[in-house]
């Protein structure tokens, strides 16, 4: 046996070097893949951190996907266990992820364990590998509340996919058929119906769409009840209520300050703000190093981690942002408009034929769309399976359902990427949040920065390629109206901004035509290559970051609630308030600044209620009620009005049509839609250059829409899109009749109303009572509408600008007032 007397005497460079750079040049057993050198840009991050950030408690550092970020991460916390700043932990997202940084580990010759128990991880000599769930949850092994493992140095990779599950293991999810959902239910119930009685009959009655917030002065309140009824229930063998074991420990101290969603699923309770200081291992690391291919908000890490954004002046960044992977970017629905999904479907199906094609969905229901022509749909339980068959050879087309990061698809796996629509928000706190802020652009960031990462799944090395497209009526809109392109990174953007100038050549083409222009990346056309290349040459990364003060100031009201100290908070709150321009923005902030005024001042918490529902009315109502503001007709024709519209909110007529687009997407019979299908009809009435109006929603009284459709004329509408039943049942029939006595109390006898049902069927079960002039929108009906309005859209945006045309338009498809009754409406059974 021979024995290595360098390591017995302390004299091994492997365990004393702690420059990172002179640390890969020594490792022994590294693999030839390495080729004896590191990147460029790999050099770059390394001298930046060593030279200038390593005693930083917190940094942040961005690289593009495939610029070799792991082997950074390792070298990195090597260097700290040389420099005796150990125990380190490597963090990632999943357990699949776990697997490739060990290898990655095994590859440089560095030593890493997966045992959290290893005393080699715990004397410091080994790097610790987990994923984010071994880190936070409730029976953590770096302790709650109490330190069981120190941590000296710590990475996460993968930042934002880290927080998203940071966010859920924070988070207590009871689904509907426990006792402890009853009996938060029995609790809340009077307190739910006050924000809104037909909010509590559809939660009560099942409806999939039904999500209502516990009105905050109702949970606090109700403080000690709710800690015994989840104290009760903590040890349960349940597995319904796993979540409930390992999420309590983090938020029960500071249960006050939660917010707890109904659904007619389950219910969910999660934090304002990560707590974070309970999983004081992370809190008190001495080293924090957060990396990411695609942070452009910082915000978040203050949010989620309660990092001190004082301590960090800007981001360590590669010198120049060319090691990303070569991508043609398109968008074939913005090119051409006409372009469906079904042709857009049988055009991927026909590529796949040769190339594997890889779909990224949102959800579980749009995977279902491609079933007819998929090879393979991967969800959380077969997805490594069907990955690493992607990476051993051709399958074809393979749609993955709601996986925008943490999969690696390099060379063939994946040529041709698909993201079809927009993310989806999954917990219920987040579906909240996104009616308030009511298509905001602050909605964007977190969309965008999934959509980013599922764009980076195709490339993952510098000499990878990839051709991207972007669908969905839905995306293309945000994409293009609310300019969400300048949220991508500086690569992203630069790329994007290539495929523009290569798609205005292709305007109006049909697809055809689109498959001779992928042809030049797939077939590796020399000038292709060249041109997207050099695009990249001179692209720099923007080391500055980028903190919301808005969210700095959040944070900072939230920590000082956490001691019980709500007076800081509340005037905290106030000078953003005061600072606020943005209405919407505004009437959100003001409930914030309400909730922690209800700890000491419950009459002021009203009143401000009162007025955060001037600005907003998407938020939580106060217990008083708030007047409702009647829909006063416009005083100019539909036409004019029509025309005054798009002048107003559109800046040219593509972009209305984009628009108008995305509406006929989203006006479709489907469950758990009822919030984006109510509002796609009260957008439908400014379209057709009516005025609208959602009652319910911002009143909590009245229907569910409401038109005016000029003079004195009205549509009252109750949307029912998600109904599968065969008739329209008894309740949908009072609801209706009752939003009609609605209308009686608030508009006064000079007024006439239409009352409207939207249902697949038209025919009301037996024991139903309707009103006699109640007229029903049903299927054909609905599609009637969808198909005339995109022909109307196309003429109106080469006419916007002479209202007598857009007047003949109207006429011509039906859609003023009493024709659209007569074309577009069927009477019931």
């Amino acid at each position: 046996m021979i024995i290595d007397f360098g390591k017995l005497n302390g004299n091994n460079s492997v365990d004393t070097v702690i420059n990172p750079r002179e640390l890969f040049d020594v490792l022994p057993e590294k693999d030839d893949k390495y080729e004896e050198y590191l990147r460029d840009v790999q050099t770059e991050v390394l001298n930046k951190w060593f030279e200038d950030y390593r005693d930083k408690k917190d940094v942040i550092i961005k690289m593009n996907t495939g610029s070799g970020k792991t082997v950074v991460g390792l070298l990195m916390l090597k260097s700290c266990l040389n420099e005796n700043n150990g125990p380190a932990v490597y963090v990632v997202p999943d357990p699949y992820l776990v697997k490739q940084v060990v290898n990655e580990a095994m590859s440089l010759g560095i030593d890493v364990t997966e045992n959290t128990n290893d005393p080699s991880f715990l004397k410091g000599e080994s790097i610790l590998i987990i994923n984010i769930f071994k880190l936070i949850n409730g029976k953590s092994v770096f302790g709650t509340e109490n330190v069981k493992i120190n941590i000296g140095s710590i990475i996460i990779d993968d930042a934002h996919a880290c927080l998203d599950i940071a966010e859920n293991q924070f988070s207590i999810k009871i689904p509907y058929n426990t006792e402890v959902y009853g009996e938060f239910l029995n609790l809340f119930r009077e307190s739910i119906k006050q924000q809104s009685e037909v909010g509590l009959i559809e939660l009560e009655a099942g409806d999939p769409n039904a999500n209502r917030i516990v009105p905050f002065w109702s949970w606090i309140d109700n403080k000690s009840e709710i800690i015994r009824i989840l104290h009760n229930n903590k040890d349960s063998n349940d597995e319904n209520l796993k979540s409930l074991m390992f999420g309590w420990p983090l938020i029960k101290n500071n249960i006050e300050h939660c917010y707890c969603v109904i659904g007619s699923d389950g219910l969910e309770i999660s934090p304002k703000f990560l707590p974070i200081h309970n999983i004081p291992s992370f809190q008190n690391a001495q080293r924090r190093i957060f990396m990411s291919a695609t942070i452009s908000d910082d915000s978040v890490l203050v949010s989620h981690f309660n990092i001190d954004h004082t301590m960090i002046s800007q981001a360590i960044t590669p010198n120049s942002s060319n090691d990303i992977g070569e991508r043609m970017i398109i968008v074939p629905q913005e090119l051409n408009p006409d372009i469906s999904d079904d042709q857009l479907k049988i055009f991927y199906k026909e590529i796949s034929q040769t190339q594997n094609v890889v779909i990224i969905v949102p959800s579980n229901y749009r995977a279902k769309y491609w079933e007819d022509v998929a090879d393979k749909i991967l969800n959380s339980k077969n997805l490594h399976a069907g990955v690493e068959e992607l990476k051993k050879g051709h399958v074809g087309l393979v749609v993955v359902i709601n996986k925008y990061d943490g999969i690696d698809l390099p060379k063939s796996a994946c040529t041709v990427l698909v993201i079809d629509g927009l993310p989806d928000v999954r917990r219920k706190i987040d579906k909240i949040e996104e009616s308030a802020l009511q298509g905001n652009e602050l909605l964007l960031n977190n969309k965008i920065q999934k959509i980013e990462q599922g764009m980076g799944r195709g490339i993952r090395s510098k000499d990878d390629y990839c051709v991207v497209f972007l669908m969905g009526r839905s995306l293309v809109n945000h994409l293009y109206v609310n300019g969400a392109i300048s949220r991508f990174t500086a690569a992203t953007r630069k790329q994007i901004e290539l495929s523009s100038q290569l798609s205005k050549q292709l305007r109006g083409k049909d697809l055809e035509e689109l498959k001779d222009v992928i042809n030049y990346s797939l077939n590796r056309d020399k000038d292709w290559i060249r041109t997207s290349r050099g695009a990249l040459v001179k692209v720099k990364y923007d080391p500055s970051v980028k903190f919301d003060d808005r969210i700095i100031k959040e944070r900072e009201a939230y920590n000082h609630a956490l001691n019980n100290n709500h007076r800081e908070s509340t005037q905290i709150l106030l000078n953003v308030i005061n600072e606020e321009e943005n209405q919407i923005i505004r009437g959100v902030m003001k409930q914030k600044l309400a909730e922690y005024l209800h700890f000491y001042d419950p009459v002021e918490t009203q009143q401000t209620l009162m007025s955060a529902v001037k600005d907003n009315s998407q938020v939580i109502h106060p217990i008083e009620g708030i007047q409702y503001d009647r829909l006063i007709p416009t005083d100019v024709s539909q036409a004019q009005e029509l025309a005054n519209y798009i002048n107003q909110k559109f800046r040219g007529p593509n972009k209305y049509i984009l628009f108008v687009n995305k509406l006929i997407e989203q006006l479709v019979f489907l469950p758990k839609t009822a919030n984006t299908f109510e509002q796609a009809i009260m957008d439908l009435a400014f379209v057709l250059g009516f005025r609208g109006q959602r009652p319910e929603k911002q009143f909590r009284k009245g229907p569910d829409n409401l038109w005016s459709v000029g003079q004195s004329n009205y549509f009252v509408i109750e949307c029912k899109n998600g109904a599968v039943t065969e008739y329209i049942s008894k309740s949908d029939c009072n609801q209706l009749n009752g939003s009609i006595n609605w209308f009686y109390e608030k508009y006064d006898e000079g007024n006439h109303h239409v009352p409207i049902m939207v249902h697949r069927s038209n025919e009301f079960e037996y024991a139903a009572s309707p009103n006699k002039n109640i007229k029903i929108i049903n299927e054909t009906n609905l599609e009637n509408i969808k198909t005339n309005l995109k022909s109307f859209a196309q003429g109106i945006a080469a006419n916007a600008n002479d209202v007598n045309k857009v007047d003949e338009l109207l006429k011509r498809y039906s859609f003023k007032e009493a024709q659209f009754i007569d074309k577009y409406t069927t009477n019931y059974k």
